[in-house]
């Protein structure tokens, strides 16, 4: 299957670099089967049904992005340059992966000043990113790094705006809790209180799994043949109680709708059969594209896509290719806002 196969010409003006408000009133795209509806998510209620189980992730963004000041010694003294850093994900031994600008410039052992309070050194660095320990752990890691850091905004915003004080509020969603992803779980973005209250009256149920997304999700695919492709893994839990949910739904006969990609790569990774899940925590690297058999997914509530993403393959794994060519023409057609910030689709096959 090649890459070109999921291509397609995007106007650069429908890419959003702000989230409209309130949050569900975002355009929705609803797909079921092969029928199109032009929505909103403020609609949600009134779209799914009692039993229904809407599986969200809970993962927490932190403020990854820092600049600092490297400072190396010399036998002529101290030479101190600029620096950017974008953290992406913990190590065990309490070190962090970092990416940096530039990156051929750190030198192992060197330090890098962000705030009076916040320092690193370079464990280690290759050709790809580096590794940090930095001089704090625990709660006060977490508080210096959200005074020192800057949210994460995905290349495609970031390239347009720099991040602000109202991107904390904005690339946050409300069911976020445990922190460690350096981008957000974006089809949650479009809940608020009420719209979760008024799903809940309505009689669909939540089911709370974690993912901590990585920057690697925005990694560009680089092969022509997508079997060649190899992703990058995320560490993900779904404890008893979710999977209980889960199980208990399909047993009733209610659909089981992962709320983003993220959400729907764990429970497909923790199914254990056709139908049936299990209690899971570690890290998957799972890949779907079309051909992919879904053993817990009974649809996706997701956003718009990149053009040639594992993303775009996932969606086509779900709704069929041609169906989803067509989803995404009307979607162009009809003007809907994409990526991160920008509009949402309910994929119901």
């Amino acid at each position: 299957m090649k890459l070109s196969e999921f291509d397609f010409d995007l106007p650069e003006d429908l890419i959003a670099t702000r989230p409209v408000r309130p949050r569900p009133a975002a355009r929705l795209l609803l797909a079921q089967r092969d029928a199109l509806q032009d929505r909103h998510v403020a609609d949600l209620p009134a779209i799914l049904r009692a039993g229904d189980l809407l599986v969200i992730n809970t993962t927490r963004v932190i403020p990854a992005r820092l600049t600092g000041t490297r400072r190396r010694q010399t036998a002529q003294g101290t030479v101190e340059a600029k620096i950017e850093i974008t953290l992406t994900g913990p190590c065990p031994d309490g070190t962090w992966r970092a990416l940096a600008k530039p990156l051929r410039k750190l030198a192992q052992g060197e330090e890098i000043a962000f705030t009076d309070s916040l320092r690193a050194q370079v464990v280690t660095r290759d050709d790809a990113d580096a590794v940090l320990r930095f001089n704090l752990t625990g709660d006060a890691f977490d508080a210096a790094l959200d005074a020192a850091g800057q949210m994460p905004l995905p290349p495609y915003i970031a390239a347009r705006r720099a991040a602000d004080a109202q991107d904390r509020e904005d690339y946050q969603t409300v069911f976020a809790r445990t922190p460690g992803a350096v981008a957000a779980p974006t089809a949650s973005l479009h809940f608020d209180e009420a719209l979760v209250a008024a799903l809940r009256a309505r009689g669909v149920r939540f089911a709370e799994v974690t993912l901590h997304v990585g920057a690697g999700t925005f990694l560009p695919v680089k092969v022509d043949d997508i079997r060649d492709h190899r992703m990058h893994a995320e560490w993900g839990q779904i404890d008893a109680a979710a999977a209980q949910a889960i199980a208990e739904t399909r047993a009733q006969g209610g659909r089981v709708i992962a709320v983003g990609t993220t959400a729907l790569r764990l429970i497909e990774t923790a199914a254990t059969a056709k139908g049936q899940i299990a209690p899971w925590t570690g890290k998957t690297d799972i890949f779907i594209t079309p051909g992919y058999a879904f053993r817990i997914t009974d649809g996706l509530m997701t956003n718009f896509h990149l053009p040639k993403s594992t993303l775009m393959m996932l969606v086509a794994a779900l709704m069929g290719q041609d169906r989803i060519r067509r989803i995404y023409a009307h979607a162009i057609a009809q003007r809907y806002r994409f990526f991160s910030y920008g509009d949402a689709s309910l994929l119901l096959p």
